[in-house]
């Protein structure tokens, strides 16, 4: 298909050099751009969907101006590409951009100085001349090949998925999870996209599948859509699903007769996609991870219950004493209730929220218990967590998938049933986070010696994957639990802890008024023009002048959403305007910037490199020429390549989401009815417990009283409760 034929009846096709790639999904494509174009005073904003780009290059865009009402004049493009460039200025710009790994600005100069616009022609045909020119060996040499070649072979790949119907956007998000395998496995079965591409959904795969035929009472439709509804389900956290909710559910997305639905649903079961199990006449349906993760839970938690206590019989009201005077601390009755519990038995759950005493009870086990020579193994979902856990007990905690030896090549964990722990007590903190695979895959991990001890608060946001296996555990009635409820002296006076059980008790905080400094402010402020404003002036000036706390080091602004006005993206920016407008290093990706003194943070697992998610640092280093970032965490730096910069993003602030498992000295949340679908209970509870030393809230009071008096997010349907109870656990 030539360039030409995707100009149709009252389209325009415009051409010119990216000056500013002022947005890029890199989901979906989607991208905002300002082109220079040859007869246009001013740059022209196009907007339409991309595999790549970036400042430099140069593009060709086919559609129709349309005055926007917020934005202006732009131009909507339905095909957008990047094409080659054709004066040596455009050459010599696209070549700088970063797009060519290999090449950057320096080297762009050495190859246009040799061959002009001969350039691509010898990358193509005659690469080994490349060898003559400085700077360049064989590896070099090698990168430059490989990524001009993955260059033309997305732009291949997509132009054949265009002819089949498939938008831009879709086709990017295709070739970047099959590779040069696409074509194939789309035309072999497209609901797979589904499953294996993040952002792509049921409608798009179907949309796909009707462009080459596939019909709409098809069986392989209807077992895909009732895939779909139980991947969006456990996506919700629930891992049960109902016969009704599912055949409703489904019938709604396939429009096609309940005859068809349940002889897929059959065949499912027949392949062992799906499980199900019947309860009293009602049935109910898994995925067939979910099922044998919860299966696998309530097993490991029976088997470890049923060994000995890897310790002799203690006398528990001497040692608690002893430990007392060991560490000059007086406990409370439930703190002696819960230590006392621990040592006999083989698994115990610790919950509470802060100001309790959780980490003090833990601190007075491991006294008890060191003087021998038993093993402890201190672990957290985070690695924020588990620095946190290591500081407050004095031993090393570890991440959960550090304690299980994650292979990144094998995507596995080494440690398991087959090769257990090897430890006399576990501990795991921060318990509330596990979903149900993860809980399944540590469980398997702990040897039958081995005593179990889960601390955490229940009370917080339930775990991002399915599951909220604390909660069921606690849940079931079997297990030995300590649910710890008094606020000790020492944080009485805080009045973060304070309005932390007021809002789990569904209360709103208290505003304390008097003329000393507070830990717990209310700001209300009703626009988002006005909250911008405010959450600005404090984290800029309020804060710093008035509690001496550092912008960038101690402030941690902690919002619901990633999108919209006050969500993330848009926060970020106003925030690194603010606190680091004068970096004179920068480099620009997708339309963020990344300048030296940026806060940053991690946001996958990165084995390799040995960085997590929700790692924050602060860029040392942008290097220009070779498009790469350093960025120390802690004491370590992490160089990361211009292609792997969607690895990171702006930490100004953040989702409450992802800080979970982390403590910040001060704490700023802005708070508005833009965020209705987010407003909950534990939301706000979380946030607010994130805090050592200052909350601030500033938003519109309707929304945190909503927010408060909402907590439909712990309702998960799951049948681990019940699988545990079930047990007759001994």
């Amino acid at each position: 298909m030539s360039e030409s034929q995707f100009v149709t009846a009252g389209e325009e096709r415009i051409t010119g050099i990216v000056e500013k790639v002022s947005f890029f999904s890199e989901s979906s494509g989607y991208s905002v751009l300002r082109l220079e174009v040859k007869g246009e005073r001013d740059p022209v904003t196009v907007v339409g969907c991309i595999a790549a780009v970036d400042a430099g290059q140069h593009v060709e865009a086919v559609g129709f101006w349309h005055n926007d009402k917020t934005w202006g004049l732009q131009f909507k493009a339905t095909h957008l590409a990047v094409i080659s460039p054709d004066t040596l200025d455009g050459l010599s710009k696209y070549l700088s951009s970063g797009m060519v790994k290999g090449i950057g600005p320096h080297l762009a100069k050495v190859l246009i100085s040799a061959y002009g616009m001969e350039v691509f022609s010898i990358i193509e045909d005659e690469p080994e001349k490349l060898l003559e020119l400085p700077g360049i060996g064989r590896k070099r040499m090698q990168q430059i090949i490989a990524a001009w070649a993955e260059q033309m072979s997305v732009k291949e790949i997509i132009v054949f998925l265009q002819s089949h119907g498939v938008g831009t956007a879709r086709a990017v998000r295709i070739y970047r999870a099959y590779g040069a395998e696409a074509l194939s496995m789309v035309r072999a079965d497209p609901y797979r996209l589904m499953l294996d591409i993040p952002g792509i959904g049921f409608k798009t795969a179907d949309q796909i599948a009707r462009n080459i035929g596939i019909a709409s009472d098809s069986p392989l439709r209807a077992r895909a859509g009732i895939a779909y509804v139980l991947q969006e389900l456990s996506s919700e956290g629930h891992c049960r699903v109902p016969e009704q909710m599912l055949l409703e559910a489904s019938g709604r997305l396939l429009n096609i007769p309940a005859s068809v639905l349940e002889e897929a649903i059959n065949v499912e079961l027949s392949s062992g996609t799906l499980v199900v199990v019947e309860n009293q006449g009602d049935r109910s349906f898994y995925l067939k991870a979910l099922f044998h993760a919860e299966t696998g839970v309530a097993g490991s938690i029976r088997r470890i219950m049923q060994g000995v206590l890897p310790w002799r019989t203690v006398d528990t009201a001497e040692a608690i004493k002893a430990a007392e005077k060991k560490s000059d601390l007086q406990l409370s009755e439930s703190q002696r209730n819960a230590v006392s519990l621990a040592l006999l038995n083989k698994l115990i759950i610790i919950t509470g929220g802060p100001g309790v005493g959780k980490t003090t009870i833990i601190n007075t086990i491991l006294k008890i218990l060191g003087t021998g020579k038993l093993k402890f193994l201190l672990c957290a979902p985070t690695g924020r967590a588990a620095k946190r856990l290591s500081e407050s007990t004095g031993s090393e905690a570890k991440t959960i998938h550090r304690l299980l030896e994650f292979d990144p090549y094998a995507r596995n964990f080494k440690r398991g049933s087959s090769y257990p722990l090897e430890a006399d007590l576990v501990i795991v903190d921060e318990a509330s986070m596990i979903d149900i695979v993860l809980m399944n895959r540590l469980l398997a991990a702990i040897s039958d010696r081995s005593a179990l001890m889960f601390a955490g608060d229940v009370d917080q946001l339930p775990p991002v994957g399915p599951g909220f296996v604390l909660a069921d555990m606690i849940q079931s009635g079997v297990l030995p639990v300590v649910r710890l409820t008094e606020i000790f002296r020492q944080a009485e006076t805080s009045r973060i802890i304070v309005n932390a059980h007021r809002i789990n008790s569904g209360e709103l905080p208290i505003q304390f008024v008097g003329k000393e400094l507070s830990d717990f402010y209310v700001v209300p402020s009703a626009s988002t023009e006005n909250i911008h404003r405010r959450l600005l002036q404090v984290v800029a000036d309020r804060i710093p002048e008035r509690f001496g706390l550092d912008p960038l080091n101690d402030i941690q602004v902690l919002t619901p959403m990633n999108k919209g006005p006050l969500g993330t993206k848009a926060l970020n920016t106003l925030l690194q305007e603010t606190l680091n407008p004068h970096s004179a290093r920068k480099i620009e990706r997708y339309g963020t910037v990344y300048a030296e003194g940026d806060k940053v943070i991690q946001m996958v697992n990165n084995y390799d490199k040995e960085v997590f998610n929700g790692d924050i640092g602060r860029i040392v280093t942008a290097d220009e020429e070779e498009n790469s970032l350093c960025v120390l965490y802690d004491d370590r730096e992490v160089v990361y390549e211009y292609g792997e910069l969607d690895e990171i993003a702006l930490a100004y602030a953040i989702t409450i989401h992802k800080s979970q498992g982390s403590e910040y000295p001060a704490v700023v949340i802005p708070l508005s009815m833009q965020h209705y679908s987010l407003l909950e209970r534990n939301l706000i509870y979380t946030a607010v417990t994130r805090a050592k030393k200052l909350v601030m809230i500033i938003g519109d009071p309707k929304a945190l009283a909503m927010a408060i008096g909402n907590r439909r997010s712990s309702q998960r349907l799951t049948g681990l409760a019940a699988r545990i109870s079930s047990a007759r656990i001994s």
